[in-house]
């Protein structure tokens, strides 16, 4: 796909000034939008909008599909009557220049278990109680796994999958079906909170385009090990008997780091991909197209062909590189999906 030559500016939205610890998709965004509008900037890059893991990084993601939850503006809860004004009158003094996340966490978990609570006293006709059932069913594909997978993390002290019991880790019908038996409000909690990141983003992605500017999204071509896809389909990635990564992604030693960077992302099982007809990337590339305009394909050299390092390795030193799908992956995807706004 050509685009027009344009300009624009790149920048997270947990950059964006607050009181809340982080910054968010409530009045900043909008904000930061009439700026750009203002000054004829056509184009806001966003990063990655995933939860993160590991490290807090946005390139270490729970999930290819969800969106961060401390992204949530408290603010636009209480527009939505899902908090009160005094629920967010006193919060706790965060740094100015950096983010504490471990408060951050805290202040916003207690402020979305009250939305939950009052979200759950609406009345059954309530058009908000009918907007979230429509956001369940049409998210299902990866909203169901997703939500178990946090609610279950969160039970095992935000422990990774692969610590879990035996029933769990290994996705055993039993286990699953007694879990979800015990902690179905949990499950529906984790849900809700994707819808109001979902609602509040499709709010702001809206005003972007009633003001000429385009969102620009970000791909990483590879995803956290610790995820609910990898736990949920474990058959798409190169992973032992025992479900823990074989080999790991990364790039070799050159003029940035004489040991390379150890990623350590588990890599694609391609040929599985090949054989289900990419559906795992063409759900992805769907997602991707509801929520951005133009989207960007993080370390595109890596379809070609990829630096892989055994799971063992200290560093990326000893890795190889090894072939990647190619053009037969982009030939795939496009015939179902059409062209797409890719940029690389």
């Amino acid at each position: 796909m050509e685009f027009e030559r344009s300009s624009g500016i790149l920048l997270h939205p947990t950059s964006f000034p607050g009181k809340f610890g982080i910054g968010d998709l409530g009045p900043q965004a909008y904000s930061f939008i009439n700026f750009l509008a203002k000054s004829e900037t056509g184009l806001w890059e966003v990063l990655p909008l995933g939860p993160t893991g590991y490290g807090d990084s946005p390139y270490q993601s729970f999930s290819a599909f969800a969106g961060n939850p401390y992204l949530i503006s408290p603010e636009l809860l209480v527009y939505d009557n899902l908090l009160d004004k005094k629920d967010i009158s006193n919060p706790p003094v965060f740094p100015l220049t950096k983010i504490k996340f471990n408060l951050v966490y805290k202040f916003k978990d207690k402020l979305f278990l009250q939305a939950f609570n009052n979200f759950n006293k609406r009345k059954t006709n309530d058009p908000l109680r009918s907007e979230f059932e429509r956001f369940c069913e049409s998210q299902n594909k990866w909203l169901e796994n997703y939500a178990l997978f946090i609610a279950i993390k969160n039970t095992f002290k935000r422990s990774a999958w692969n610590l879990w019991p035996e029933e769990l880790r290994f996705r055993k019908p039993t286990g699953l079906k007694n879990f979800i038996k015990k902690n179905q409000l949990e499950i529906n909690f984790q849900s809700f909170i994707q819808f109001l990141f979902y609602k509040q983003w499709k709010d702001l992605f809206n005003y972007a385009h009633d003001h000429k500017v385009k969102i620009i999204g970000d791909i990483p071509i590879f995803i956290a090990y610790d995820s609910s896809d990898v736990w949920s389909q474990p058959n798409l990635f190169d992973l032992t008997d025992t479900l823990e990564p074989r080999v790991v992604a990364g790039v070799p030693p050159d003029y940035f780091s004489a040991t390379g960077q150890l990623w350590g992302n588990p890599h694609y099982l391609w040929a599985n991909h090949k054989k289900a007809h990419y559906t795992w990337w063409q759900e992805r590339f769907k997602k991707s197209l509801e929520i951005f305009d133009i989207f960007r394909l993080d370390h595109f050299r890596g379809f070609g062909g990829y630096w892989e390092v055994k799971a063992d390795e200290p560093t990326a030193e000893n890795g190889r590189w090894v072939k990647g799908p190619g053009a037969d992956f982009f030939k795939s995807i496009e015939q179902t999906l059409g062209e797409l706004p890719i940029i690389a």
